[in-house]
This record gives C-alpha cells, sequence and structure tokens, in this order.
C-alpha cells in the first residue's frame, strides 16, 4: 500500500474509496492471459493495481506489470474502461476500495515471469475456459468476454451506460 492510501485510510479508516485502478492483459503466443492468484483473497485476477497521484495510467500500468511479474511491456491499446458494483473489493483487513479500471493490452519487450513482490502467490497464462473455472475476483466475469474478443485496431470496449435521467419516458 502507498503511503498516500495509508494517509488516506488513517482520516478515513476502512470505509469505501473510490479509486482509479489499471489492470495488464498479456497474451501468450497461444492466446492465453496471464493471471495471477492474488496473496491477500487468495482469488485469481490479471496484474494491475492502483494508479498512483500525478500519475497517468499508462505509466501506471507499465509499472504495475514491472513490479508484480517482472515483465516489461509495451501498451499497445486501451481494451476497455470500467467500473461499478462487481469492481468493489474487500480486502482482509476491512478496507473497501471501488475501482474503476482502464484496461491495457500489454505485450513483454523485456524480463520474465518472476513474482517480484509478496502481492501473488502464483502466476499462469490461461484460455477463457480455464479462467472460467477459477476462483476471480467478480470484475474478471465484466471483463472476461472482451478481453478474448477484442481485435487489434477496434476501439476501447466499456460497459453501456444503464442510467436514465427521470421523467424521460414521456419525451
Amino acid at each position: 500500500m502507498s503511503s498516500y492510501i495509508k494517509d488516506i485510510r488513517q482520516k478515513i479508516g476502512h470505509r469505501l474509496l473510490q479509486m482509479p485502478s489499471v489492470t495488464i492483459i498479456n497474451y501468450d503466443e497461444n492466446g492465453r492471459v496471464l493471471f495471477l492468484k492474488h496473496r491477500d483473497t487468495e482469488l485469481w485476477v490479471a496484474p494491475g493495481g492502483a494508479v498512483e497521484p500525478c500519475e497517468s495510467p499508462a505509466d501506471a500500468a507499465v509499472r504495475e506489470m514491472w513490479e508484480e511479474t517482472g515483465l516489461y511491456v509495451e501498451l499497445k491499446g486501451v481494451l476497455g474502461v470500467y467500473g461499478g458494483p462487481e469492481f468493489v473489493v474487500e480486502y482482509s483487513n476491512g478496507d473497501s476500495v471501488s475501482y474503476v479500471m482502464t484496461v491495457f493490452e500489454g505485450s513483454v519487450i523485456d524480463g520474465s515471469l518472476n513474482l517480484v513482490n509478496d502481492e501473488s502467490i502464483e502466476g499462469a497464462y490461461f484460455t477463457r475456459e480455464e479462467i472460467l473455472k477459477l476462483e476471480t475476483q467478480p470484475w474478471v466475469r465484466v471483463i472476461l468476454a472482451d478481453i478474448f474478443s477484442y481485435g487489434a485496431g477496434e476501439p476501447a470496449l466499456f460497459k453501456q451506460s444503464e442510467w436514465t435521467p427521470e421523467n424521460t419516458k414521456d419525451r
């Protein structure tokens, strides 16, 4: 946890905190996606994490991938931007975070898979069918179809809005 988040948590305790985050989708030569088993929750997720103050989402994505996996990536594009109730994570220490997640595709340009920090206990590449059998955070199910259907050069994906202003049905 960054010193910035520690400072905020001292002020607000475990209350729900809205945070920008990034996730990196890295495909191997067989089209499988890299997932990590998170130490705190023991759930499988794609590499990623919080965007620090004054940090660009792209820099956060490259940094998080390096910190979590030992893989240095070049970002190929934004796969999508997501948020909502499925992106609320409850941590074992009681902290609650609602993430607004920018999902990038990253291509490895250096390094080798090495879980270099204490956040993850295992890492492997999985097919869509294999991911469906893993214990994952709810948000994984939201982005799963998108990460396996995205094509190079396509516009970024996002969940369409369900919100409408009141009293619009009569217009």
